[in-house]
């Protein structure tokens, strides 16, 4: 049993950095990163939900929504994970690996612990990127609408979006789309096809995909400036009432929604690696990117509620909506095009951090040894830049985009949970090693940032809870079958 707990000393994972990935990114890219992993399908589609709560085709509240008090749930959790990146900044200082959370938890809390954490990660950045290519296909398809171009429904939808959707246009794809042998034939192709594209991009380079990302970001942040400017100008104040109309319970909820968009900030520090000078750059890009997206979050969501009644923003491209409804029509489809730049930029950093997380752990032996693979040209883990690629291609062909919202929120936030703990941990048992950065006031920042993350997954709905213990039931059988038996750590010599 002990040995299920057995640390990794921080020295071997240094020592696993050296002459691995290649040391090309500075703090700015490092925001740069963030920005784009983190202003995404949360600002642009989660964000809707969020206001407007979540309503079944039956009529059934499965959640409320926050409304305007929308800049509430924003604040909350600006708060919550303020915390955790402060934890982030001073692990990823000490540790620079390229495993996040996984490596921080294999250091202080043990190696079953940090299975768990790269299990749940996977939740974050494989199938967060599900949502993120769902959403992309939604604005992607507004865009050429505005062109006259209409992609048929049933190739821009997955089976289980048309099953779950309150709208009874997609809703009807279930008897109106063509079949095969008897089953409605419903996929998602544009958003297969972008994350095809994406991974190809990634397979290329890691400056060659900081570039890209760079790029994105800028064309995402002028878009938004745009969506700020043209909709302060049609803000009617009688939106704001009521301005909490389900109170903190809809805030509350709200948060665990729309936590899918700060999801992506601790993106950054699977690029420890490759990062130049990680002790001083890890930590301005997570607090400094964190900071960011925050102002710029509360900035739309109340410009979003001001320009629309809340209740019309439950689309899958509210932004976008909430300028149609107010007629600005020309707006509404740069907005679109801004969207798709957007939502690709998370799609490439999710996709890039998702196989720093395989390779990590399989250098450690709970994963194959082909993750752990560096092509000699290109130095990235490519084996699993594809295989990552591959199931979340096929993922997005079906799924729905809220049920995977869930999903990923809930894995996430126990990541972020455990990592809080993770450095308070190391405090106490190795105080004397020597911290580039040190979280202030490490006992409130430990506990109370692990509280709230405790908090806001339970605003989540009963079902995420079942399904993400359904993951963890799978995870584990995985670890124990296999890991646990070929685990470095437990067996130096193999």
């Amino acid at each position: 049993m002990n040995s299920l707990f057995r640390r990794k000393p921080i020295a071997e994972l240094m020592v696993e950095t050296e002459g691995g990935l290649r040391r090309e990114l500075g703090w700015g890219d490092l925001v740069m990163l963030a920005i784009g992993a983190v202003i995404g399908a949360g600002i642009f589609s989660s964000i809707g939900t969020a206001a407007a709560g979540e309503v079944l085709p039956s009529g059934e509240v499965v959640r409320a929504g926050a409304g305007p008090a929308l800049v509430l749930s924003f604040l909350l959790l600006g708060f919550v994970c303020g915390l955790a990146a402060l934890c982030y900044a001073e692990l990823a200082a000490m540790i620079p690996q390229a495993g996040s959370a996984y490596a921080y938890s294999y250091a202080t809390l043990g190696e079953l612990i940090a299975w768990i954490i790269g299990w749940d990660l996977i939740l974050e950045y494989a199938v967060g990127n599900i949502a993120v290519a769902i959403a992309w296909s939604g604005y992607f398809s507004a865009l050429l609408s505005g062109f006259g171009i209409h992609l048929p429904a049933y190739l821009t939808h997955g089976y289980r979006t048309a099953l779950f959707s309150s709208d009874p246009a997609i809703h009807g794809l279930l008897e109106t789309a063509p079949r095969i042998a008897g089953i409605p034939f419903l996929l998602n192709i544009p958003a297969f096809l972008i994350v095809a594209l994406v991974t190809v991009l990634l397979a290329m380079g890691v400056r060659e995909s900081v570039r890209a990302n760079n790029i994105m970001v800028i064309i995402k942040l002028l878009v938004l400036g745009l969506f700020v400017v043209l909709g302060a100008q049609h803000i009617d104040p009688a939106n704001y009432h009521p301005f909490a109309p389900n109170g903190w319970r809809g805030i509350h909820q709200g948060a665990a929604i729309v936590f899918f968009a700060y999801i992506g900030f601790d993106a950054i520090s699977t690029a420890a690696e490759e990062t130049k000078n990680p002790q001083r750059n890890m930590p301005l890009g997570i607090l400094v990117g964190l900071g960011v997206c925050t102002v710029i979050y509360v900035i739309v969501g109340v410009v979003a509620t001001g320009l629309v009644p809340y209740q019309q923003l439950r689309s899958s491209d509210p932004l976008s909506r909430a300028l149609e409804v107010a007629g600005l029509h020309n707006a509404s489809w740069i907005v679109a095009a801004g969207a798709v730049v957007a939502l690709t930029a998370v799609l490439l950093v999710f996709q890039y951090g998702q196989p720093r997380i395989f390779m990590a752990m399989a250098r450690d032996g709970l994963l194959p040894r082909w993750a752990a693979k560096i092509h000699p040209r290109t130095r990235v883990p490519l084996i699993s830049t594809v295989v990552t690629g591959v199931f979340v291609a096929v993922g997005a062909l079906f799924f729905d985009e809220n049920e995977i919202y869930d999903l990923t929120n809930i894995g996430t936030l126990a990541a972020f949970a455990i990592v809080c703990v993770g450095v308070l941990v190391l405090r106490l048992r190795e105080p004397e090693r020597p911290r580039p950065f040190r979280v202030p006031l490490i006992w409130p920042v430990s506990v109370v940032g692990a509280a709230s993350c405790l908090y806001v997954m339970k605003g989540l709905p009963v079902h995420a809870w079942e399904r993400f213990g359904v993951w963890l039931v799978i995870g584990l059988a995985i670890y124990f079958l296999y890991g646990v038996r070929r685990s470095r750590l437990n067996h130096p010599a193999g």
